[in-house]
């Protein structure tokens, strides 16, 4: 499919150097694949589809950290 091939490549992109609007846009597309990852999940219930979600959450949460000034750990 492919949404899940643009999630995998947003999870192997590269997150450094990154300006603070290039982190607002990553953190609405990671926010847009999750939610459109989520409605095929409802359907399908693939758990591959649940990891890719996981995925993409975490490293979503590691941009809107940087976003909001406290430093990743």
């Amino acid at each position: 499919m492919e949404l899940i091939e643009k999630a995998l490549e947003f999870e192997s992109r590269k997150m450094t150097n990154m300006t603070t609007s290039d982190r607002v846009e990553a953190s609405r597309e990671a926010k847009s694949l999750i939610l459109a990852l989520n409605e095929i999940y409802k359907e399908t219930k693939d758990p591959e589809i649940m990891d890719l979600m996981k995925l993409l959450t975490a490293k979503k949460r590691k941009i809107e950290k940087r976003l909001n000034g406290i430093s990743p750990s």
